[in-house]
């Protein structure tokens, strides 16, 4: 058994890839069958911008309580909530398009829903993972948990397109609220070592657990500096690809072809993943930051309005540097904050990154409209490459390094970080959503 898959034998941490793979399954394709359903019933970009958008803000708003919740109460607990709460959602969704009484309103209120328990999951998926394996095989189960996640987007985004374009928007949705409900199942399997648990916790006030949340978030250099460079990145890509890219793949490939596009990015995802169990790189984040410029190159390419091939190619090797940036973030946010803050870090990594989705999402309609797609497109590439640019400008994003993990089987004690085993600079970094990292075809929360 290789090391990538030895990681498996651990029960907890079997459910738990399970669940977020299934999940992501399902939210992978709620957004392509949203898009096309939006796009069938008012035609306006506009709209599925605000559809789109209201999700995200539903999401940045209920973030920093999701963290403070998910170091407060059973983690497992809060994922079953959420998928389940999620599939009731999505099930509403669906009867109201095979019903034909949808309506733009009814989708705006049914996104924020979900952007609500979107928030409540991404943070307790996070943090729980480090408490479902040795510390030692922590590296391979981050490669691994992220492998699953792929593969439910590959799926999910493929099969998304294909029932959009065959059966409706209204079926694709129903398959996923039937999917949300099986990740719930696969949640309640999960059992959380007694490091989790909390039940030894001192209870304190909410502000005060967010307080020390915020004091290991900005004590890190690296964490926030790469924290805003994703709130532009996110918000120029979420605007092009989720809200302007349906728009031009229902006027030139199709909306199945547009469902392959975004398959297609998952399996670089996924091609990376592998990569990751076996790459050894002791500046991983400086190497990861830089990459996530690849997004520039993808919305360049959408505002030439290309075939299908040459967006598989852009997307493939965008979704392969997102992935190698999304394993090295995790990875320096596991090693170097503390078990019992580590949600609470998350949720504003989070918070910070999804921060200007909402005004992307809403903004780059009219923005669209007025300036021409194509021009709002290269602003949008523009804004993703001087972001990189400044973000690698930072010494701390630049020498931080990724320490060898400790032998397998050798847990640390709750609520300790290990020990620098070299300096890290700036004190002592995400998806999602990375800081979030945003794959077109995933919601803001989803992928967590």
């Amino acid at each position: 058994m290789s090391a990538a898959t030895a990681v498996l034998r651990h029960r907890p941490f079997r459910w738990l890839t399970a669940g977020r793979a299934v999940t992501v399954l399902a939210n992978s394709m709620a957004p392509v069958a949203l898009s096309f359903a939006v796009l069938d019933l008012t035609g306006s970009v506009t709209d599925l911008g605000l559809v789109v958008g209201a999700r995200s803000l539903a999401n940045v708003l209920a973030l920093l309580f999701g963290g403070v919740l998910a170091d407060r109460v059973r983690r497992a607990v809060l994922l079953q909530g959420s998928a389940l709460g999620s599939a009731a959602v999505q099930g509403v969704l669906a009867v109201s398009l095979l019903l034909h009484w949808a309506s733009l309103p009814l989708l705006v209120v049914l996104s924020l829903a979900n952007g609500v328990l979107a928030a409540l999951s991404l943070p307790a998926a996070a943090a729980l993972l480090p408490q479902t394996v040795p510390a030692g095989e922590l590296r391979q189960a981050n490669a691994v948990a992220r492998l699953g996640v792929n593969l439910g987007m590959i799926m999910g985004s493929s099969l998304g397109g294909l029932l959009a374009a065959t059966a409706g928007a209204g079926w694709a949705l129903a398959v996923d609220a039937a999917a949300l409900a099986a990740a719930g199942g696969c949640y309640l399997l999960v059992r959380q070592a007694a490091a989790e648990s909390g039940a030894d916790r001192e209870k304190v006030r909410a502000l005060v657990e967010l307080r020390d949340g915020w004091r290991e978030f900005i004590s890190r250099r690296w964490v926030w500096v790469v924290v805003l460079q994703f709130l532009v990145v996110n918000a120029a890509y979420s605007g092009a690809v989720q809200v302007i890219g349906p728009g031009i793949a229902q006027a030139t490939i199709g909306r199945t072809a547009w469902g392959v596009v975004l398959a297609v990015q998952m399996a670089g995802a996924v091609v990376a993943g592998l990569l990751a169990t076996r790459l050894r790189v002791r500046r991983a984040l400086a190497l990861g930051v830089g990459l996530v410029g690849a997004d520039a190159v993808t919305v360049l390419a959408l505002a030439q309005r290309p075939g299908a091939a040459v967006l598989c190619a852009v997307m493939f090797v965008s979704g392969f540097a997102l992935e190698l940036f999304g394993v090295a973030w995790d990875l320096s946010l596991q090693q170097n904050v503390p078990a019992d803050r580590l949600a609470r870090v998350y949720s504003i990594d989070a918070l910070g990154s999804f921060l200007a989705l909402p005004l992307g999402e809403m903004a780059v309609g009219p923005l669209a409209h007025r300036f021409g797609e194509r021009t709002t497109l290269l602003v949008a590439a523009a804004l993703i490459a001087l972001a990189t640019g400044a973000a690698l400008t930072s010494r701390a994003v630049r020498t931080l390094t990724v320490r060898d993990e400790p032998a397998a089987g050798t847990v640390p004690a709750a609520g300790t970080a290990p020990v620098a085993a070299t300096a890290l600079v700036a004190g002592a970094e995400p998806v999602a959503d990375a800081p979030a990292v945003l794959m077109p075809n995933v919601p803001p929360g989803a992928a967590g």
